[in-house]
């Protein structure tokens, strides 16, 4: 486990995109079994804030830390072990389309050092059977729904038992009774110990699982203690 349970820690750090600064001076700790949300409007550095934490983004000013690795100093050979100790969702779900359930979740296993294919086979029946999907396996994507495919997504990033889960507008391409499905299984994921940091502008389910708050907003980051203090965008 990451020393004290914390797997983020940013200190008086600056986000860049495209050398532009995004989002100034952000200080933020988040723990194991922590749920967050991080709003604000498009633009705003929701998803540069996660692209840094993945080390997609380079962290030049400020100290920051994700799943015990320095994002300042963290080389490219290091990334792909940062990338094991958190599970990354997206809108879009990003599945290979070519690829059968089961073949999406095997590619990412033997993408990060298994070679166990019982172990893998094991692996991948039990996340499957954490979001509901564990006889569809052998399925197309383009034969799932969407919510079914936001699932597998989820699944995929369950499979190295990651301390956080950084999920960017996982809910944005779905219906709303689909939303709570997924917004459910995430809940019960932070539930069993791991963190979820998850950007959305659905502040009608936020209603509905309150829970911490972070806002960007005017190139900051701040935290609120009700969702009804934000102006919708």
């Amino acid at each position: 486990m990451v020393e004290n349970s914390l797997v983020i820690q940013l200190e008086h750090a600056d986000i860049l995109q495209d050398e532009n600064v995004i989002l100034k001076d952000v200080n933020l700790e988040v723990r194991r079994g922590e749920f967050i949300y991080l709003v604000g409007k498009t633009g705003s550095g929701k998803s540069s804030l996660l692209k840094t934490l993945y080390a997609d983004l380079p962290l030049h000013k400020g100290r920051g830390m994700c799943c015990g690795y320095d994002l300042t100093q963290i080389r490219r050979k290091q990334v792909p072990y940062l990338r094991r100790k958190l599970g990354i969702v997206f809108q879009d779900f990003e599945l290979l389309t070519d690829r059968t359930v089961h073949q999406n979740l095997e590619f990412v296993l033997r993408a990060t050092g298994w070679t166990d294919k019982k172990a893998m086979a094991s692996r991948m029946e039990h996340v499957l059977a954490l979001v509901g999907l564990e006889t569809q396996g052998y399925k197309m994507p383009h034969a799932l729904s969407g919510g079914e495919q936001q699932r597998v997504a989820i699944a995929r990033a369950l499979l190295n038992t990651p301390h956080l889960i950084l999920a960017d507008e996982p809910t944005g391409n779905l219906d709303p009774r689909t939303s709570l499905e997924i917004l459910n299984i995430l809940l019960a994921i932070c539930k069993a110990g791991t963190a979820v940091l998850m950007a959305s502008h659905d502040y009608e389910t936020m209603r509905k699982f309150s829970s911490r708050i972070i806002v960007c907003d005017d190139m900051h980051l701040k935290e609120v203690n009700d969702i009804r203090q934000i102006a919708e965008a």
